[in-house]
């Protein structure tokens, strides 16, 4: 079968990797590498036949991983840790490539090779912070900021370097080349920012008006891939075409959805080329240059501590955040392994180098976990020995503030737009996710806030501000949609509360498993409505009325019994309000009342409401008092149960032959 069979064992194979690397709490990326070592030509058993095939299957990964990191770009959140981003991330860089360039010419490697080992120390791993931040709760905190923001120029970074590296193996030829290689980049960038502003748009707007999830991810992709084989074709490298097409993409409306999209994609070709990477190292090599993997793993992790410990100091931060920041990113990152490829298809590194690099990445990867678990110990102490409070610098506070406290409103039908409508009303800051192209526009048109992109996604609901939201109403048909976004939103954010409609009354039982806060299911309340109705037409009295539909309600709804006091009280406050409702009645000439006061206790005595307004000549009395004369046309509001209502109205409107009532006490109040 060829390459098909070799695809199929790389798939199998890693999954197990998978399996066992999240089973131990490693990244996945380190179950890949095993992987490929288990069916790499180093070890017995099945093994790829054509490597080479799969190699370039990879180079597909290295170009999504690329153009994912493009559309993930965004300007605003680098801006809050901007000095230490921008500024001091390539200060750490320049320090790590030294450390790195002295590592390798201590080895007995020559000065390029040395270069590129700098290149490569000077990386952290995106991947692996990321997820061992969000296992420990971190990933809100400060220091995760200032990490997630070094983290984005060092992936930013490689670009540039997968330009210039190359050319340093013939260093006055390869000047030129550079030359001319910066001037088509700078030319290819400015061509991309006009096509991409005008021409993308245009394209995508007009697919996501078809409403094809499936044309939208082929052009996403067509977008990624062919941008970059374009930039192949010019002399320039693929992989930095595909992220000049993701960097242009991120700033418009469909970039949330384009990066959703792209993601399951994107992680299967990039398992690829880690399982290609693994191919590459032997089991064997490694056991015979253990010492000298674990003596550079160990110098890499303690050097590029020290130099984020200065690094974070330098630019303000104090207390725990530098501990925090050179613990997290000490490690070797997974582009090294991108750039170890490059280097191995120049020539420039030898097999040999090629798995110490390796290996020592892969080493320190490990670490990372538990290094970062060190964190609270370490913390304590340090504020033993040397007392300092967490502190950063007043520049690098956050130009404005995140909106907290919102709603999120999936889905934008009627329901969605009366609840928006509502919010707008009352001031309460919301957001709306809409997939439907014309709903967009009429979103846009009103300038109410929206993300495009389907709420199925993570990574929309996050573009959403999930984790500072008050409240996620999900308003859309499907009831797998629902349910998706429900798992979704409850893995993101587990504190949020939901609101969802249930597409039919089987569903709620799953969705209150599911941890939702309140249910509504039209069609179940359409129908107690007109039964409503239906009794009112037969006179079946109001009280009775609601409590049939609240027991009813209760019934359809019993998996909610979960629900908050303050959602009970609000039914509970509901009914009492219909049972005790205010009601307006016009006094009318021949009424026994016209003349009488308040306090003569007719009203009382006869009926047992109490007037609460009187409406006269367009001018409003509240809370009239017991000497208040009533005079015929008042429009008096009374308040009663509907009894009592009924019992009030002959005396405004009387029978001819209705006599008035005897009274049995003096004057009382009304």
């Amino acid at each position: 079968m060829g390459i098909a069979a070799d695809f199929a064992l790389i798939i199998v194979v890693a999954l197990l990797g998978g399996v066992v690397a999240q089973r131990f709490g490693q990244p996945l990326i380190i179950g890949y590498i095993v992987a490929g070592v288990v069916i790499g030509p180093y070890t017995a058993g099945p093994t790829v036949s054509e490597i080479h095939d799969i190699e370039l299957l990879a180079e597909i990964g290295v170009a999504l991983l690329l153009f994912a990191l493009g559309l993930e770009f965004n300007f605003s959140k680098l801006m809050k840790v901007k000095w230490i981003a921008f500024v001091g991330t390539p200060i750490q860089i320049f320090l790590s490539m030294i450390v790195g360039w002295g590592l390798g010419t201590a080895l007995g490697w020559d000065t390029v090779a040395a270069i590129w080992l700098g290149a490569f120390v000077a990386l952290s791993s995106t991947m692996v912070i990321l997820k061992t931040l969000a296992a420990q709760g971190e990933l809100g905190s400060l220091a995760s900021r200032i990490m997630i923001g070094m983290l984005v120029v060092q992936d930013l970074a490689v670009v540039p370097m997968m330009l210039i590296l190359p050319e340093l193996n013939q260093f006055e030829a390869g000047l030129n080349n550079l030359a001319w290689a910066a001037l088509r980049a700078v030319v290819f960038i400015v061509t991309m920012i006009v096509v991409g502003t005008r021409v993308m748009p245009v394209l995508l707007r007009r697919i996501s008006q078809w409403g094809s999830r499936e044309l939208f991810l082929i052009a996403i992709t067509a977008i990624g891939l062919g941008i970059g084989y374009a930039t192949y074709l010019v002399g320039l490298s693929f992989a930095f075409g595909a992220f000049v097409a993701g960097m242009v993409l991120s700033e418009s409306e469909y970039s949330h959805q384009a990066l959703s999209d792209i993601v399951p994609l994107r992680d299967i070709f990039s398992m690829i080329f880690f399982v290609s990477v693994g191919m590459l190292l032997d089991p064997l090599f490694l056991w015979g240059h253990a010492a000298i993997i674990v003596g550079l793993a160990g110098l890499v992790s303690m050097s590029k501590l020290a130099i984020l410990l200065v690094v974070t100091r330098l630019f303000g931060y104090r207390g725990d955040i530098p501990l925090t920041v050179g613990l997290g990113l000490f490690q070797i990152g997974e582009f090294a392994f991108v750039l170890a490829r490059v280097a191995v298809g120049e020539g420039i590194l030898s097999t040999e180098q090629y798995n110490v690099v390796l290996a020592t990445a892969l080493m320190t990867m490990v670490l990372t976990p538990a290094m970062m678990q060190m964190r609270q110990p370490l913390a304590r102490l340090r504020q033993r020995w040397w007392p300092e409070p967490v502190s950063l610098p007043a520049d690098d506070v956050p130009l404005e503030a995140d909106v907290q406290g919102h709603a999120i409103i999936i889905g934008y039908g009627r329901v969605g737009q009366y609840t928006a409508q509502l919010l707008h009303r009352l001031e309460l800051p919301y957001v709306v996710v809409e997939s439907d192209q014309y709903r967009l526009d009429e979103l846009r048109l009103k300038q109410i806030p929206v993300i495009y992109g389907d709420a199925t996604s993570g990574e929309v609901l996050a573009a959403a501000g999930i984790e500072r939201a008050r409240l996620v109403l999900v308003a859309v048909g499907s009831a797998f949609d629902v349910e998706s976004i429900v798992r979704n939103a409850r893995q993101l954010a587990p504190q949020v509360h939901i609101v969802a409609r249930a597409t039919k009354m089987a569903q709620v039982a799953l969705l209150h498993e599911l941890g939702i806060h309140e249910i509504v299911q039209p069609e179940f309340e359409a129908g107690l409505e007109m039964m409503r109705q239906t009794m009112l037409h037969f006179d079946v009295a109001p009280e009775i009325i609601e409590r049939i539909s609240d027991d009813v309600r209760a019934a359809a709804y019993a998996p909610l019994s979960h629900q908050s006091a303050d959602v009970h009280l609000e039914r509970s406050l509901g009914a009492a309000k219909a049972a005790l409702a205010l009601s307006w009645h016009e006094l009318l000439v021949d009424s026994p009342l016209v003349g009488k006061t308040l306090g003569d206790g007719v009203i009382r005595v006869a009926s047992g409401v109490l007037v609460v307004g009187i409406l006269r000549n367009g001018v409003l009395m509240m809370n009239p008092t017991a000497h208040e004369v009533l005079q015929s046309g008042d429009m008096l509001a009374v308040c009663g149960t509907p009894d009592q209502r009924r019992a009030f109205a002959p005396l405004v409107h009387p029978p001819a032959s209705a006599p008035l009532p005897l009274l049995t006490t003096t004057r009382e109040s009304a």
